[in-house]
């Protein structure tokens, strides 16, 4: 029987996405976690910087150092889910680059 992984709260995370004029991929930097990565489209950027924060997060829990980290980085868990003031923003000053905010689930420890 599979286990059910039990949310124990959220956080706020922003994605920075950029499009590589030289390479033609588009980066993908979570500006809290600094986990970074690319994808061919905007879309794979996107799911590729999510798949990469639920593995550092999980990472993170793994090592006993979730909570020292969310303390030195600002980070705030949230017990109860958030509103999100928006769901993207374009930065005015380029067109090719993004600011999405994130509210990324936490898992409990196992």
């Amino acid at each position: 029987m599979a286990r059910r992984l039990r949310i124990c709260g959220y956080i706020e995370l922003t994605i920075k996405l950029q499009q590589d004029p030289e390479q033609g991929v588009w980066d993908a930097v979570c500006l809290e976690l600094g986990t970074a990565t690319f994808g061919d489209t905007i879309e794979q950027a996107t799911q590729e910087i999510g798949e990469m924060i639920t593995l550092h997060l999980n990472g993170l829990e793994a090592v006993g150092e979730r909570t020292r980290f969310f303390r030195e980085h600002g980070i705030v868990l949230h017990r109860v889910k958030p509103r999100l003031q928006s769901k993207q923003v374009r930065v005015p000053f380029k067109d090719d680059i993004f600011v999405k905010p994130v509210l990324q689930p936490v898992l409990a420890p196992a």
